[in-house]
């Protein structure tokens, strides 16, 4: 029997499902009562025991381990007739563990889904074309070896580690490009190995990793952005865009966030998991286990039923913080990240670092301050296409549909707060929620809020009482603003 199809690294190939159904076959002659066998996945390892119907799941999904060609904990003898032929020489040189990794990781993406049923044929595409291509290019790059005969790297992988090592050492672009060079000149003639740091990040732009640069005035009037990006003096300011021969002030790093949620919806593992907040979540009266028992979820969703009505609507945190990034806390500097964290996922994805979705990076040396609205811009604009809906494609029902998304609140510290709320959180009025009826009181030249007396019940004891401060509290609790109320302040400023 030939076992070749083991390792093969397209588990949706007419070789490897037929290798699969004969593996079933097989061992259906050795199974037990209850119709349970070993699972030779990658994940089970023969370890654990699963029903036959569930392993060809484990086996498309996981892959087949590759070793495990004589198969004895099914019932095969130990020196069955197996051709002699190594079954890794039949499959692509390059091709090794990390690489089907790498491979399963963009044939999901890819939108390719494995119906076992009656029929096993591949389900068509539907993926817009653009996107497929640019999913084309990656596989080529991925199945082409770094050079010929190369058994070790594709020329994707490759690049993929080179750049991560760059950035985990702190390499310089210029030394990097060296390096390229090097590497092009000393490895075999006709190797893929790029020549340029150009070459590089288009490879990786194609992955989703890019980014967009976008100058700021000097002093953070506004930035060289959409109608105003062919300018060169800010429109505020009259300042000059750039220092000299084209280089400016300052920049700030823009990261799409619409590619990679759509790339949530690429993969049927994590497609599925963006709707567990609705379809798998368990709730129950009085426990918080996820931000949608919370209040301001459920009032989010009556307000916005049309938004709330499509568990695939995604709905986001914002967080913000500045720090210095040198080591020498004597060095004044502060960049300014702003990530947005998706909700839908189940809390132990979600607050992985991994599913992050760094936005913007605002550099230093010093911090946006009461400017920082400025610098949202590019973001507060793609998240009122997000709102409005953008076509996606979810590969869990194998159908488009239109993908909408919406930040729900922000997470910050209280100086930060005053950053991304306009409202100052120092000085007289500096509580967020009292606004201008903040109670305040000077001491010493320092202020102090000290008037919370005025939160009791009007007949409560303790406002009688003048052991506090020597007088009574006669006053109501502060106003509660009302959305109209703040946009009424915010214009009368204007």
């Amino acid at each position: 029997m030939d076992r070749r199809w083991i390792s093969n690294p397209d588990r949706l190939s007419t070789e490897y499902e037929k290798g699969v159904g004969e593996f079933v076959t097989f061992v259906r002659g050795s199974l037990d009562v209850q119709g349970l066998t070993k699972c030779p996945c990658n994940r089970c390892m023969n370890r654990e025991v699963h029903h036959i119907d569930s392993v060809p799941y484990h086996l498309l999904i996981y892959g087949f381990l590759k070793d495990y060609i004589h198969w004895t904990e099914h019932g095969e003898q130990s020196n069955p007739q197996v051709p002699l032929g190594s079954p890794i020489q039949d499959t692509p040189p390059c091709m090794n563990d990390q690489d089907d990794e790498m491979a399963e990781a963009l044939r999901d993406a890819a939108g390719h889904a494995y119906d076992i049923g009656s029929s096993s044929d591949l389900l068509s595409d539907m993926r817009p074309p653009a996107e497929q291509v640019r999913y084309d290019k990656l596989f080529e790059e991925l199945h082409n070896p770094l050079y010929d005969d190369c058994m070790k790297f594709s020329a994707l992988t490759f690049i993929v580690k080179l750049m991560n090592v760059k950035v985990l050492y702190k390499w310089s672009d210029r030394s990097f490009v060296a390096l390229l060079k090097l590497l092009h000149e000393a490895l075999p003639v006709g190797n893929r190995c790029p020549r340029t740091y150009y070459e590089t990040r288009k490879l990786l732009c194609d992955m989703g990793l890019g980014y967009e640069h976008i100058d700021v005035c000097k002093h953070d009037c506004t930035l060289f952005y959409n109608e105003h990006k062919d300018d060169d003096v800010c429109p505020i300011c009259g300042v000059s865009r750039y220092v000299r021969k084209k280089i400016p002030h300052k920049r700030l790093r823009y990261f799409p966030i619409t590619p990679r949620l759509k790339r949530l919806y690429s993969s049927k593992h994590t497609a599925r998991a963006m709707r567990w907040h609705k379809e798998q979540r368990l709730e129950e009266d009085g426990k918080l286990r996820h931000p949608a028992d919370g209040e301001a979820w459920k009032k989010f969703d009556s307000l916005y039923p049309e938004f709330a009505g499509d568990p695939r609507s995604v709905r986001m945190g914002l967080a913000s913080d500045g720090f210095n990034p040198f080591s020498h806390m004597s060095t004044s500097y502060s960049m300014w990240p702003v990530i947005l964290i998706p909700y839908n996922l189940p809390p132990w994805l979600t607050m992985h670092r991994s599913n992050y979705l760094l936005s913007l990076l605002i550099l230093g040396p010093k911090s946006p301050g009461k400017d920082f609205d400025v610098f949202l811009r590019p973001l507060i604009e793609e998240l009122k296409v997000l709102w409005d809906g953008v076509q996606s494609f979810d590969s869990y029902q194998q159908a488009s549909f239109t993908f909408r998304a919406s930040v729900i609140w922000t997470v910050s510290d209280f100086p930060a707060f005053a950053y991304l709320s306009g409202w100052s959180t120092q000085g007289k009025l500096a509580c967020p929620i009292c606004l201008e009826d903040t109670r305040y009181k000077s001491i010493r030249s320092k202020i102090s809020y000290i008037d919370h007396r005025s939160f009791l019940e009007m007949s409560h004891s303790w406002r009688n009482s003048k052991e506090f401060d020597g007088r009574s509290e006669r006053r109501a609790p502060p106003r509660n603003f009302s959305t109209a109320d703040i946009l009424s302040q915010l214009e009368a400023v204007g």
